[in-house]
């Protein structure tokens, strides 16, 4: 027992008050790296919501594994996939380059960082999904992620073309040039853009409004629409239980996994995945 534990224990006067210093003491360089890393942050990026950032590299190793084991892959392929999206300069020079065109450029970041989305290029590089739908496109960054995986699958022999939603008329303005051969985005409500999907939905990714009931509805709308074996991914699973909700429903397996943001403010948010065995 260290001298400022027997104080402690011994006179609990003074040892609540040092009690309460070796707490602060304990905790604080949590919030000062924290606050470090806000200020940089601050400094050095435009972004205003939609935080962009890189995974901390045991991160990604556990979102490889967990592909690849959902997937039924070796853990190498579903990391080679992850390699492959992050070495795709061809990508990173589109997505910087559109960026600089729009009117948006004021508020990105000329580093391109994808965070979870490298986990949706390798589920779809795995996949070799037909139809790929995602709800809520915003700047269209994970549209070119899915876009440059189908168009690789197709280099492949794999067809596949992508389908986003949006409300906002401006949004998905980076999926385009060569990667909107790929897919496209369908304007409106995207509920009613979902009920008049009349393809298969081979992998769907939930990402639109982030309201509880809107997401459970949009679950709702595809559920016949999904393909044998779709997979779907939450990009709210960190706030809602509705995709787990959905998935006891529909006696599907469901999984969440917790993204770890490489020097970075933001504590990150996930997947949830809902599969079939």
């Amino acid at each position: 027992m260290g001298k400022v534990t027997q104080v402690i224990v011994k006179t609990p006067i003074i040892g609540r008050g040092m009690l309460l210093i070796v707490r602060a003491k304990n905790t604080v360089g949590y919030f000062s790296g924290l606050l470090f890393r806000f200020i940089k942050w601050l400094i050095n990026s435009r972004e205003t919501t939609n935080y962009t950032y890189d995974l901390e590299r045991n991160n990604i190793r556990y979102l490889a594994s967990l592909i690849a084991d959902i997937t039924n892959i070796e853990y190498s392929e579903a990391m080679s996939y992850i390699n492959e999206i992050e070495d795709d300069s061809e990508l990173k020079k589109h997505i910087v380059d559109a960026t600089e065109k729009s009117t948006f450029a004021f508020i990105a970041d000329k580093h391109v960082k994808y965070g979870r989305r490298v986990g949706w290029y390798a589920l779809t590089r795995a996949l070799k999904p037909k139809n790929v739908v995602e709800t809520g496109v915003d700047k269209g960054l994970g549209a070119c992620v899915l876009a440059a995986a189908l168009k690789k699958n197709i280099k492949e022999g794999y067809e596949g073309k992508y389908f986003g939603t949006d409300i906002n008329p401006d949004a998905g303005y980076l999926l385009s040039g060569d990667y909107a051969k790929y897919g496209s985005v369908l304007y409106g409500d995207s509920i009613e853009s979902l009920k008049e999907f009349s393809g298969k939905i081979d992998l769907f990714i939930n990402d639109s409004d982030h309201s509880a009931d809107y997401e459970a509805e949009e679950y709702d709308t595809i559920a016949n629409k999904l393909s044998e074996n779709a997979i779907i991914l939450g990009d709210n699973s960190h706030c809602t239980d509705k995709l787990l909700e959905f998935s006891l429903k529909t006696k599907r397996h469901f999984v969440f996994f917790k993204e770890q943001p490489c020097d970075h403010w933001y504590p990150g948010s996930g997947i949830g995945i809902s599969f079939l065995r």
